[in-house]
């Protein structure tokens, strides 16, 4: 069984910070070299909406980013830890929704369907 689990989420004021963490378990995971070998991507969603891509980071440390969140959300990965970060500066408003955390072997990165597995979220708030 594969769980990731979102922590770190919560309620903020605009222009503060927040780090969400994703920690990786089960048999998909149980070495750093086996999580190594995934690809990790942050997506987020509200009510209604689609979820969206936010960040993703490869085998290699590339990193991605929408221009939504590009300069202020730095992604991350502990390949000993079996975790994954999501550093979010200078919150606005608008990424208030619950963010998600997943991990696939595939190739892509930016699309939803592109993973394989997914955590149950986290929520972020932020008040103007």
């Amino acid at each position: 069984q594969v769980q990731l689990a979102e922590s770190g989420g919560g309620s903020v004021q605009a222009g503060d910070s927040l780090r969400l963490s994703c920690a990786a378990s089960g048999r998909a995971f149980t070495s750093g070299r086996a999580f190594s070998a995934y690809r990790w991507g942050w997506f987020r969603q509200t009510p209604g909406k689609e979820r969206e891509f936010v960040a993703a980071i490869t085998r290699l440390f590339a990193t991605y980013y929408p221009d939504s969140v590009k300069g202020r959300f730095t992604i991350s990965r502990d390949n000993a830890k079996n975790t994954v970060y999501l550093q979010m500066n200078s919150l606005k408003p608008e990424d208030t929704a619950v963010y998600y955390c997943a991990a696939t072997q595939g190739r892509g990165v930016v699309a939803s369907r592109d993973y394989e597995y997914w955590g149950q979220g986290t929520q972020v708030t932020v008040s103007s």
